[in-house]
Order: C-alpha cells, then sequence, then structure tokens
C-alpha cells in the first residue's frame, strides 16, 4: 500500500467516523426530543407505544400527536436551513452568507405573513402548500434585491451589509402590517414570527418532507459542477458547467429550502451560517458531496438540540428557537470574520 492511497484509507475512515458521530447525535436528540418535556416519558414507555401504537392513552397521544411530528419537523427544517446556507456560501463565495442575514427569511417571513391575514381575514384555510409558496415568494423577491446590489456592489462586506438591511426593511413592513391586523390574527403571526417547531402536524410533516427531501437529492446531483464552481467560474466553464444555469439552481434550491422552514417554523436565526462552519471545521475539507449530506445532518443535530433547550430550559414558558440558536450560532460567526480578518491583514 503506497502512502497515498494509505493518506485516501485514513480520510475515509475519519469521514465515516464523523457521519457516524451525526447519525448518533441525531438519533438521540429525537428520542430525548420525545422522552423530555412537561411530561417526562421514560424508555420503557416509549418502547411501548412505538411497538403497539393503536393502544391509546395519555403517553401515546402525546408521543404520536405532540412531540414526534415535532421532531421531526425539527430534524428536517434544521438540515434544510443549513443546506442552504451552504448553497449560499458556494453562490457568493462568502462564509457568512446565509438565508437569515441575506434577508431571505426575512421576506419569505414578510409574504408569508401578508398571506395569513389576506386568508384568516376572508375565512379562508391557510393549507401548507400556500404557505410554502408564499414564503418561497418572499425569498426569491429578497435574493433578487441581494443579487441586484452585488451586481453594482464586489466587496462582500457591504454586500453582506445591504442584505441585513433588506431584511430590516421587510420585518418593519411585516411589523406594520401585523399592527394594522385584527387581535386574532395578530395572535396567529405573533406566536409563528418569534420562530418555534411547535403546533406541527402529520400533515406538515408529510410536506416539508417531500419538499425538502427532493431538493436535497437534487442538491445532491448538483456536488460535481458545485465541486468545479468551487474553483472559479472559469475553471467550472472549461469543465462544462453552465454558468448561468448552475447559478440559478443555487438560488432556487437556496429558496424553496429556506421558504420551507419559514413557512412552518417561522424566522429561524444564524443556523445556515453557523452549521456548514462547524462542519467543515469537523471534516477538515469543503467538498460538496461530503459537505451536502453532513451539512444536513448537522443542521438537523443542531436545531433538535436547541429545540429541546427552547422546551426544557424555563419550563413551562418556551423560548423561540431563533433565540436560542443565535446563543450558540452568533459566537461561530464572528469567529469566522475575525479569522476572515486576520488572514486578510496576513496576505497583506
Amino acid at each position: 500500500m503506497n502512502q497515498n492511497t494509505c493518506i485516501n484509507y485514513n480520510k475515509t475512515k475519519k469521514y465515516i467516523l464523523y457521519f457516524t458521530i451525526l447519525v448518533l447525535l441525531m438519533a438521540l436528540f429525537f428520542v430525548l426530543s420525545i422522552c423530555i418535556g412537561s411530561t417526562n416519558i421514560s424508555l420503557q414507555e416509549l418502547v411501548s407505544a412505538i411497538s403497539d401504537p393503536d393502544a391509546g392513552g395519555t403517553v401515546s397521544t402525546i408521543i404520536y400527536e405532540i412531540r414526534m411530528p415535532r421532531a421531526l419537523a425539527a430534524t428536517l427544517l434544521g438540515g434544510a436551513l443549513a443546506l442552504s446556507g451552504y448553497l449560499l456560501q458556494t453562490f457568493f463565495q462568502n462564509p457568512i452568507a446565509g438565508p437569515f442575514v441575506l434577508g431571505i427569511s426575512s421576506g419569505a417571513k414578510l409574504v408569508v405573513a401578508l398571506t395569513m391575514i389576506i386568508f384568516l381575514k376572508n375565512a379562508r384555510v391557510i393549507h401548507s402548500v400556500d404557505l410554502i409558496l408564499a414564503a418561497f415568494a418572499g425569498s426569491l423577491i429578497s435574493m433578487g434585491a441581494v443579487l441586484l446590489v452585488s451586481r453594482r456592489v464586489h466587496n462582500m462586506s457591504v454586500l453582506v451589509l445591504a442584505g441585513v438591511m433588506i431584511g430590516y426593511i421587510c420585518s418593519a413592513v411585516t411589523d406594520f402590517v401585523v399592527t394594522f391586523a385584527d387581535d386574532s390574527d395578530i395572535v396567529n403571526l405573533h406566536n409563528w414570527s418569534l420562530g418555534s417547531f411547535s403546533g406541527i402536524s402529520w400533515s406538515n410533516v408529510e410536506t416539508i418532507s417531500w419538499v425538502v427531501l427532493v431538493a436535497f437529492v437534487v442538491v445532491f446531483l448538483l456536488s460535481k459542477p458545485m465541486n468545479a464552481y468551487q474553483l472559479g467560474e472559469t475553471y467550472a466553464a472549461n469543465m462544462g458547467v453552465n454558468i448561468r444555469l448552475f447559478r440559478g439552481m443555487l438560488v432556487i434550491l437556496s429558496s424553496i429550502l429556506s421558504a420551507c422552514v419559514t413557512a412552518f417554523a417561522g424566522p429561524v436565526s444564524f443556523v445556515g451560517i453557523a452549521v456548514p462552519q462547524m462542519v467543515k471545521k469537523l471534516f477538515h475539507s469543503s467538498k460538496p458531496i461530503l459537505m451536502i449530506p453532513a451539512s444536513f445532518l448537522g443542521g438537523a443535530v443542531f436545531c433538535m438540540f436547541c429545540d429541546l433547550l427552547a422546551r426544557t430550559v424555563f419550563a413551562p414558558t418556551e423560548l423561540s428557537i431563533s433565540t436560542v440558536t443565535a446563543i450558540f450560532g452568533a459566537p461561530v460567526v464572528i469567529i469566522v470574520m475575525l479569522k476572515q480578518r486576520s488572514q486578510r491583514f496576513t496576505m497583506e
């Protein structure tokens, strides 16, 4: 066995170990999310309820109607948000690009808020597809504004600042709309706008699963052109990548993933930035074929962990999910920014 083969073999073993750790952590937090709450459920009760789902009773109702849909939503939406952040970081070639920082989540929040008010005022039932389409439209509007700025501004710091300003504008308009909404509308919008995985139903989980998993498969199929794109647009074009089509796919897929999160859980901060960076640090690699599944698993673990804390730390009071994700995600962003700054000074 030559040296290169030995190095590749050791790397493969490490990657398998890291993926195994992520999967085990995801399983652990999934079980904890079901067992821990205002009513604690033992492992024995959980196993009994799973082995006989038709048994009924309070424990089965808590597991199947409240905690399991919520845990599945946190898993899928957390993975979707981290993957959306990774796509945006690839698109802008900037480690602090993400749906929350660039104002994409705020744009989705604005259009969803308008849609909810219109539907509620006209006594119409809001379906999952309606929320996703509204959030997707808002995401594309904000993304379009960011792209227009990016054509005029080549400084990524200014671009990120412009994204933050777009987010503030969308949030201000949303607050203005909510202020003049009916009282019943305000209650629904206020609970949703704080960010939470509570109130997720099985029909919501089914819709989320289809959207997220289909988007994940498409993203994974783009891993090869994404790898070429990371080496530069000129190199990717020479390798036969249609740059315009590829960039359009990144925009659409990242918007779909972040829109799905905003539609069902409201705005969730810093997951899209922090998780891809932590995963890159863990794997010591930026290869898309590794980072796509790793970012998804990392986002699932991160959001389930934060959701568990949001439910239990100050129980029975529940924190918004964005409050907890910001506590753990913001320091990662600060570290990345400081590292970028120190590298720039070193190069100069």
